[in-house]
């Protein structure tokens, strides 16, 4: 009978097996320059909205649509029918439900680009929308779209006043950076009511449920906010009727500016898909011919996520990744046991090169802050974020650049900028500091579920990690807020909840890490519940899933195990002080098991979020590096 000790000592050796293979797969994807970028992939939203742009862009002639781009919109159009669910309807992410916006947009984009309406997809997809609660069930930005071509009634969309930068207070910044680059785009949009045509005969009114209302549904009391709002957007559509023409003007023109200097530095405005298409948009309101440098540019950036075979398929990226993802690649990699290869010394050159040194819309809050920190894409000046800074400082624990100086004066830079955008709860948001206004979440085209960025556990955890890797502890005062702010918001379950992975396997897995690194013990009880929560979700097959559909339920959904998420948890664990139970020996098992014979692994579900409920994203090296860190983390505790 085999012993325990043997059977543990063949699981590491196995285990360094698999963590040199993975290593070794990650490094011959990194690209010459030094980075790694990874596909990054959603719904097919993006490629319906695709459609409906080149609509805007090309316009119908005597009536007839032909536009210059019919051979990408078909391939647009094979996209979003590979995704087509049996029930008619299309999902917002892996093995989702159908979903009415989703299924509205794809509606929209297949009948535009020739889909009969009599065909079968059509007819199956137009059943599925009307028993979701047809085109007045849509969200707000879905809406919004359709009303810039007369499709839905403006009175039914919400309002966006350009009037909003002429406000007192900067309400502006105390919404979401991506929020502040679509509102300010789209208000210059909407100003002009531009109601452009569409091909003669065109119509939605099938998706249309009568007797339903087009309006905002307040569902709950009328001394609400929500009711408040809904009562105040009818005061701001009179105010677009009557308003004085002076006003309005002078609000588009200080509109135009903040969007003009904001694609400045920037790859696209906000550097993401929703403001980079709407800004294309505004500068065609605004006036600015098809030849104009800044257009021209606008419509380059925005044309390079797409990925385009030419012969099948099309589909956008919403955005690039490659310093989130050559921070976390080279971390693996030194964590892993390869600090000293060259690799990690051109990931180094490469992200030293990238430090932002201007201030952007973060500086409203902190106007006496030096700038540093880094964005997410490959420029986007205005937006560094917390969580990217903090995951590059951590990947500086093991690279080395070749500026050694350089790399210092820029590591100090980065850990003053990191406090400084420390909230008053004590924890960390992505791009801004106490951007917590939930009376914004009641407005009415707030249900894209992002009107505001607050501080979360994975980013504070985070952030923690990469602080200790820097020499800090839990004697600084910033430390201490953090670490009570994580033990403060730690639900009942154990768990945590995780913005921007899903979910709360995410979020309990880093906010363990960022206690274990700032020397937590791991006999105290919040650390146990969090140990005894990971335990309990875990699957049959000895790994780990998680859904989407967390967000929506508000509580932990299973879902079949995923690399991603089997090695968040083994991490969690791990960083709790459970290093070899049986649950982690499972866990390490199901990650040795299911890699491929190249060194990477498998994943089709989403396990990224962008937007919760709203908008999910396949990070396509999520696979790649978390198993490999974890496998890496496993074997050098059992040597420890």
């Amino acid at each position: 009978m085999t012993s325990t000790l043997q059977v543990s000592e063949q699981l590491v050796h196995t285990a360094r097996q698999k963590v040199q293979r993975a290593a070794e797969h990650l490094l011959s994807l990194q690209y010459d320059d030094g980075y790694w970028c990874a596909l990054l992939t959603a719904d097919t939203t993006l490629e319906a909205d695709y459609i409906l742009f080149q609509l805007w862009l090309h316009p119908p002639v005597d009536g007839v649509w032909n536009p210059p781009t019919r051979g990408k919109i078909d391939r647009a159009v094979n996209r979003i029918l590979s995704r087509q669910l049996p029930d008619g309807g299309f999902n917002i992410y892996v093995k989702g439900p159908s979903e009415i916006s989703a299924s509205v947009k794809a509606y929209f984009a297949l009948k535009l680009a020739g889909v009969p309406a009599d065909s079968e997809p059509l007819r199956k997809l137009r059943e599925r929308i009307l028993a979701l609660g047809g085109i007045q069930a849509a969200n707000s930005y879905t809406k919004v779209n359709l009303s810039l071509f007369d499709l839905y009634p403006r009175e039914g969309t919400p309002s966006i006043p350009p009037e909003i930068l002429l406000l007192p207070g900067k309400l502006l910044y105390q919404m979401s950076s991506w929020t502040r680059a679509i509102v300010v785009s789209l208000a210059i949009v909407h100003a002009h009511d531009p109601k452009r045509p569409v091909p003669a005969g065109f119509t939605l009114e099938e998706l249309f449920i009568p007797g339903k209302s087009i309006g905002f549904e307040a569902h709950d009391s009328w001394r609400s906010w929500r009711h408040t709002f809904i009562q105040s957007d009818k005061i701001l559509k009179l105010w677009e009727k009557y308003s004085f023409k002076r006003i309005r003007e002078t609000a588009i023109r200080k509109c135009e500016h903040w969007m003009l200097e904001r694609m400045k530095y920037s790859d696209g405005l906000g550097a993401i898909y929703p403001p980079m298409q709407y800004s294309i948009m505004a500068l065609d309101v605004l006036g600015y011919p098809a030849d104009h440098p800044v257009r021209v540019e606008a419509i380059r950036q925005f044309e390079a996520l797409i990925v385009d075979d030419e012969k099948h398929e099309l589909f956008f990226q919403p955005c690039f990744s490659p310093v989130w993802d050559t921070a976390i690649g080279a971390y693996a990699l030194g964590e892993a046991g390869y600090a000293s290869h060259p690799a990690l010394t051109k990931a180094a050159d490469w992200i030293l090169e990238r430090e932002i040194r201007r201030k952007g819309d973060w500086s409203v809050k902190r106007p006496d802050v030096e700038p540093s920190g880094w964005a997410f894409e490959f420029r986007n000046d205005w937006y560094p974020d917390i969580d990217d800074t903090a995951m590059v400082m951590l990947a500086f624990r093991h690279m080395r650049a070749s500026d050694r100086a350089a790399e210092a004066a820029t590591r100090q830079r980065a850990l003053e900028w990191l406090f400084a955008m420390q909230s008053k709860d004590g924890g960390w948001a992505a791009f801004d500091v106490d951007n917590n206004w939930e009376i914004l979440t009641h407005v009415p085209f707030a249900d894209h579920n992002a009107m505001l960025d607050p501080t979360c556990a994975d980013i504070t955890g985070r952030t923690l990690e990469a602080l200790a890797a820097n020499g800090f502890t839990r004697n600084d005062y910033a430390v201490k807020r953090a670490i009570d702010y994580l033990v403060r918001t730690q639900l009942p379950d154990g768990c945590w909840y995780g913005r921007w992975g899903v979910a709360y396997i995410y979020g309990t897995c880093f906010a363990l890490r960022g206690l274990s690194a700032m020397g937590e013990d791991d006999h105290e009880p919040h650390v146990q519940r969090a140990n005894e929560w990971l335990r309990s979700v875990q699957n049959p097959d000895g790994g780990w899933g998680e859904s989407c559909a967390s967000y929506d339920n508000s509580a932990f959904t299973p879902a079949p195990s995923t690399p991603s998420q089997t090695a968040w948890a083994l991490m969690g664990l791990m960083a709790g002080g459970d290093t070899y139970s049986s649950t982690v020996q499972q866990g390490i098992e199901y990650l040795l098991r299911t890699q491929n014979q190249d060194g990477s692994w498998d994943e089709e579900l989403a396990t990224g979020t962008g937007f919760p409920k709203v908008f999910y994203l396949n990070y396509h090296y999520y696979r790649l590096y978390f198993p490999l860190l974890a496998l890496a983390t496993f074997a050098r505790m059992q040597t420890a």
